[in-house]
């Protein structure tokens, strides 16, 4: 996995480019070899209608069947030697972008063998890599099939009609969402509105009701700057386009309650209607709802984008789902009580926030590559989507520019969650060996010099290590 610094703008590897271009050559070879055997002969003036061709001689080429795309790992490949990976992976974990405090675990997926360990029992600062354990617990708990209401009733007077927010920040401005795909949209919500309502009804003043979430706002540990940022807003029931302050964009608002009171009176038609926070009357009548992608693709999105916003409502649906309050204590506390009930070891564990971006929140790697591993060998039944959310080193997600140009490795060998603060950097997934074995494996620098670039490229040197090795 080579090294390469993060930039602003997405980046094709050589080796990614040269696959593309190939793949493309082989469909078109193909197509120009079925297109040469159904040969057509229009008729002279006089003679058969041109209509008529010679499609009788047409003949396809004989193709066998197709491969699986991607074929299963065997679990007959070998597996590192654990003291030739100490070897590989020592000097690395020393690298002085990384700093004094490395914690590092590697565990190999078939046996469970711990193959290399170092401090992974000392919690330690996860930074994104918690959206893990977030993520581990709202397929638990809500289960993958779940989807989340956001909901349109009707007011205490007429003429007023009342958002009421299900913790849904995807419900989308635009159609389809610019930022998550299958999202519903405000234009879905408003055409049902307008349906239910009585002829000749003017809208005139749009209630916001975010009272499924409770408490602060902002977490213990998030600094002044984190909510508004690019990365991070208010924690509200209420929201579209994940509190952005224009669909597909990075600035979120500070505001995502009225922005969405706003987004509604504008798809119904009346902009200049007033928009005010409240609670919807009791018994109000229903006037439309739509619904959020299922769990699974939400924390795919979360995972792959490293999504703060998304990341806290799902937590805060996992509280609720374990009648806990909707609030960032009770979060941290239903994730905490959702990994220990599938049998993980939480000791050490300590969550202020659900995403990670609280300087509080502690974490153990070992906790890490115990969820990976679990989710890869099915002991933890149901969280397929932990994987399948996990960014491609080289293709997409916050891994997307930190690809693989080895050649000796395969694409795709890396997966991983990344997780970055100030002085603080993670990168934890699983990745396959050149010998075709599965190993989990989690890094957190949490007492990094502030040089982003090098401690990046030292953690992909590290996973790199482990992509190429055949360590026996």
């Amino acid at each position: 996995m080579g090294t390469i610094a993060s930039s602003g703008s997405a980046t094709v590897t050589p080796r990614y480019s040269r696959l593309r271009r190939r793949l493309l050559l082989a469909v078109l070879a193909l197509l120009l070899v079925v297109a040469a055997g159904a040969w057509y002969v229009l008729a002279p003036d006089g003679a058969e209608s041109a209509s008529e061709v010679a499609a009788a001689e047409a003949r396809l080429p004989d193709v066998a069947p197709a491969g699986p795309v991607l074929a299963a790992l065997s679990a007959q490949a070998p597996a590192p030697d654990a003291a030739v990976l100490a070897g590989e992976l020592g000097p690395l974990l020393a690298d002085r972008a990384l700093g004094a405090g490395v914690e590092a675990r590697v565990v190999d997926v078939v046996s469970g063998e711990v193959l290399f360990d170092q401090g992974s029992q000392t919690p330690s600062t996860p930074a994104s890599t918690t959206k893990l354990l977030t993520a581990f617990a709202a397929l638990t708990a809500l289960g993958p099939d779940t989807t989340l209401a956001t909901t349109v009733v009707t007011g205490a007077a007429p003429g007023e009609v009342v958002l009421v927010g299900g913790g849904d920040p995807t419900l989308s401005r635009t159609a389809p969402s610019l930022t998550y795909p299958g999202a519903p949209t405000v234009a879905d919500l408003a055409a049902q509105v307008r349906a239910a309502l009585p002829a000749g009804t003017e809208v005139s003043r749009v209630v916001v009701d975010g009272s499924l979430f409770e408490g602060p706002l902002t977490a213990t540990g998030w600094g002044p700057g984190d909510a508004p940022s690019t990365y991070a807003a208010p924690v509200t029931a209420a929201a579209v386009d994940g509190a952005r302050v224009r669909p597909g964009e990075a600035p979120r608002s500070g505001r995502p309650g009225t922005d969405a009171g706003t987004a509604l009176a504008v798809a119904l038609g009346v902009p200049d209607a007033t928009v005010a926070l409240g609670e919807a009357p009791p018994g109000a009548q229903t006037l439309g709802t739509v619904r959020s992608a299922p769990v699974s693709r939400l924390v795919e999105q979360a995972l792959s984008q490293s999504d703060n916003l998304l990341t806290e409502s799902l937590a805060r649906h996992v509280a609720l789902a374990r009648d806990l309050p909707a609030t960032f204590d009770g979060a941290g506390a239903a994730v905490t009580g959702v990994l220990a009930g599938a049998g993980l070891d939480v000791t050490g564990v300590t969550l202020s926030d659900a995403s990670g971006l609280s300087a509080g929140d502690r974490v153990p790697v070992a906790v890490l590559t115990g969820l990976l591993a679990g989710a890869a060998d099915g002991t933890l039944p149901g969280a397929s989507a932990l994987l399948s959310g996990l960014p491609v080193a080289g293709y997409d997600g916050t891994l997307f520019d930190r690809g693989d140009e080895d050649p000796a490795t395969a694409p795709g060998a890396v997966r991983a969650k990344t997780g970055t603060l100030l002085g603080v950097h993670g990168l934890a997934g699983t990745v396959v060996t050149a010998d075709g074995r599965l190993l989990a494996f989690a890094v957190v620098a949490d007492s990094a010099p502030a040089d982003r670039t090098a401690a990046e490229a030292a953690l992909d040197d590290v996973a790199a290590a482990l992509a190429a090795c055949g360590c026996r």
